[in-house]
């Protein structure tokens, strides 16, 4: 890392002037996102899960959480990462929530389903995550507790993670609507997020 110190600092410093342009784009159609700020929002290069199968201390890419109260508040949000080899992308949801707040969203799927299948469903949304929700991220191999077996969302409420990938190509990062395209991501995104943190917030 000493050696290659300037070059991670110039990286940083060109990132977080992304994140600041798109937050900037991004506020008057997401006004929940006023006031937040790249070092609010930029995730440490440090590995803070560090195990003994994966020795590298660093991150391979840099990433930032657009949610309001910053990257680490427990509510579904906006999430940006640049990762050369065409491993960037643009994620909008909750990943990784407490068993707390994936009770709550299975509780919110279950009391209204509709609704659910109406975010996801729509055209804006899709253009921008044709793939839907990852459905490959862990997941219950039984139902939840409290849920029948029957249930017709239970691919859904056995999901351990709730978010919407769009990846990005290293020519798409490079080209001039990419800030452009992250920013249409977001809002196309917004109702979606809007039902999690329904779940999370209120």
């Amino acid at each position: 890392m000493q050696a290659h110190r300037a070059d991670y600092l110039r990286a940083r410093d060109t990132f977080a002037a992304l994140v600041a342009e798109v937050l900037r784009q991004a506020t008057p159609a997401l006004p929940e996102l006023a006031g937040l700020t790249p070092a609010q929002a930029m995730f440490r290069l440090h590995k803070n899960d560090r195990s003994q199968t994966d020795p590298e201390p660093y991150k391979r890419r840099l990433g930032a959480g657009l949610v309001p109260g910053g990257r680490h508040a427990q509510r579904a949000g906006y999430f940006v990462a640049l990762l050369p080899g065409g491993g960037s992308w643009l994620r909008a949801g909750r990943f990784s929530p407490t068993p707390a707040e994936l009770a709550a969203i299975r509780q919110e799927i279950h009391y209204d389903g509709a609704g659910f299948h109406r975010c996801l469903a729509d055209p804006a949304l899709r253009a921008h995550f044709p793939a839907g929700l990852d459905t490959t991220v862990a997941q219950l191999t039984r139902p939840p507790r409290g849920y029948q077996a029957d249930d017709p969302d239970l691919p859904f409420l056995k999901l351990k993670s709730f978010g919407l990938v769009q990846l990005f190509s290293d020519e798409e990062v490079l080209a001039p609507d990419f800030i452009g395209r992250l920013v249409a991501g977001m809002a196309a995104a917004q109702p979606w997020v809007a039902f999690l943190n329904r779940a999370l917030v209120e």
